[in-house]
């Protein structure tokens, strides 16, 4: 029987989801801030960064692809379960403090755009829980459709906001096309280091496997889509942050957290209006939305699948689409909709601190293992071994990266 003829939106669904989850508060908030301290002048540092986590991305997939077995499974048959151990206390971890994130920058949103209380607190604190319990909804009363068409509702609504107020801002065009030329300004290496680790998502990325699975791909005539889709989702992920960077270069923004984007939207009723300062906060809303749904949904893919692991099963015995159907996936899902909201109680900035820690930790560990798992023939065989310009970024990636997680753990925050 012939192969069914995918649709364009079926080849670019994946990446787009993979977007939607990646791009949050903390990643609109530090181009902000990037592009109000230096200018236009590190744009090509958003560029490189959504080329790396292309490049993480694209190693799940071909391992995925390779062995029909998700990278937890990788891990824990390849490099020994003891690591599946270790993840699973961090994965724990993360998810309480991505979920409180997420939850207080929804409920900065929705404060920003309609206070339900005279209490600027009390009202992100009520839309914050309300947020959550929306994605609970979403994400177990509807099918896997639904929740991608809703993804990209959010994505197109938050890319068309952002990129047309940073349009309308009537930004230096021959500046910004300067901006991509790499170059580091008197004072912006913590910028560039910032902006380069914080385009797209981190843990997150391990979601495209699921979603790639969800989506019928199998074997080798599936990595070209693959790279397809990742491209068009990183793209969209580097066009957005280039927009918050415009943006940025026209107000004078200081501290850090959720809450700088209402004073963000407020900084730009100067330059483009009242009209304009809305448009960017429905942008900010959507960005944060369909993070905390791409988050309710996929985290606990990752869930389900330790628990699944811990069966003794034989690796490829299950499809990824029976994990979503379990017990184990929907008690993840009401966890990290629930326990985290005790950090709305908590000060925005404090949560997204401890969100940057987390985050910084795990991209090392996926350049490492990517590195190992996916250059050796006998684990991958001859036609999915890693070519070298991908090894070469890799190797890159992971030097960054350990530099980053060096300088967010020790430098930034004292330890």
């Amino acid at each position: 029987m012939a192969e069914k003829k995918r649709s364009w939106y079926s080849v670019i669904a994946p990446g787009i989801l993979l977007a939607a989850t990646g791009v949050g508060a903390g990643d609109l908030m530090t181009s902000g801030l990037a592009g109000s301290a230096l200018g236009l002048s590190v744009i090509w540092t958003v560029v490189i960064g959504a080329i790396l986590k292309w490049v993480l991305s694209e190693g799940i997939a071909r391992w995925q692809l390779a062995t029909g077995t998700t990278m937890l499974e990788g891990w824990s048959w390849k490099l020994g379960g003891w690591i599946r151990w270790v993840f699973f206390i961090y994965l724990t971890l993360f998810a309480v403090v991505v979920g409180g994130a997420l939850t207080s920058a929804c409920g900065v949103a929705g404060a920003g755009l309609a206070p339900l209380s005279d209490d600027p607190a009390t009202s992100r604190i009520i839309w914050g829980v309300l947020h959550s319990a929306a994605g609970v909804l979403l994400v177990l009363r509807g099918s896997f459709r639904s929740f991608e068409i809703m993804m990209s509702a959010l994505v197109g609504l938050m890319f068309v906001t952002v990129i047309s107020a940073a349009v309308a801002i009537g930004p230096d065009w021959s500046a910004v096309a300067a901006g991509l030329v790499p170059s580091i300004p008197a004072g912006g290496v913590d910028w560039v280091i910032a902006l380069l680790g914080g385009v797209g998502g981190t843990v997150t990325l391990l979601s495209y496997g699921y979603w790639i699975a969800e989506s019928g791909r199998r074997g080798l005539t599936d990595v070209p889509v693959c790279r397809i889709d990742l491209a068009v989702g990183n793209g969209m992920t580097a066009l957005f942050g280039i927009a918050v960077v415009i943006l940025g270069s026209n107000v004078e923004l200081e501290g850090r957290g959720a809450m700088l984007a209402l004073k963000f939207a407020e900084q730009l009723r100067e330059p483009l209006g009242a009209a304009g300062s809305w448009v960017f906060l429905i942008g900010f809303w959507g960005a944060v939305f369909s993070s905390l749904l791409g988050v309710w949904q996929s985290i606990p893919y990752l869930f389900a699948d330790f628990l699944d692991l811990q069966s003794g099963r034989e690796p490829g015995v299950r499809t990824e689409l029976d994990l979503r159907t379990g017990k184990p996936y929907r008690t993840a899902v009401l966890f990290i909709a629930t326990v985290p909201l005790v950090f709305l109680w908590a000060p925005v900035e404090a949560v997204q601190i401890l969100y940057g820690v987390f985050g910084a930790l795990f991209l090392p560990l996926l350049s490492l293992t990517l590195l190992i798992l996916n250059n050796r023939r006998r684990w991958v065989g001859s036609d999915f071994l890693t070519p070298w310009a991908i090894n070469l970024m890799l190797g890159a990636s992971l030097v960054f990266f350990v530099y980053l997680s060096a300088d967010s753990l020790w430098t930034r925050y004292g330890w």
